[in-house]
């Protein structure tokens, strides 16, 4: 069960991330995307109060069934998770927070653009 779980979350998490990037792109997902991208800010700015600058909740229930499978070395960030696995290269922490920080706010910004100003 908590293989499965563990799989289901690296499909969903990554999948998000990757709509979280790109899904401004296509005019039927822009008020999605934007959604997702306002609710993952607040789960790392307003649960971050809580839990800490940065805390994903999507992250944190992955964690929890990697725990429960014995995986005890994870990092806080799921994108270096995801950098360090899918490479096999060990980024650094803070060059992997820089560029999720760049990228989030870039795509923020062009859901934002795409939502509100560009019409089209």
């Amino acid at each position: 069960m908590y293989e499965a779980l563990n799989i289901a979350f690296i499909i969903f998490h990554t999948g998000l991330i990757f709509f979280n990037l790109f899904g401004w792109l296509w005019k039927s997902t822009r008020r999605l995307n934007l959604i997702t991208l306002i609710l993952t800010a607040f789960s790392w700015v307003i649960l971050g109060i809580w839990y800490g600058f940065g805390y994903c909740f999507c992250t944190d229930w992955h964690w929890q069934v990697r725990r429960a499978l014995g995986y005890t070395d994870m990092p806080n960030s799921y994108i270096k998770f995801l950098a360090d696995w899918w490479t096999g290269i060990e980024f650094s922490t803070q060059t992997v927070n820089l560029w999720t920080g760049i990228l989030f706010v870039g795509a923020l910004a062009a859901s934002v653009y795409v939502n509100f100003l560009r019409r089209d």
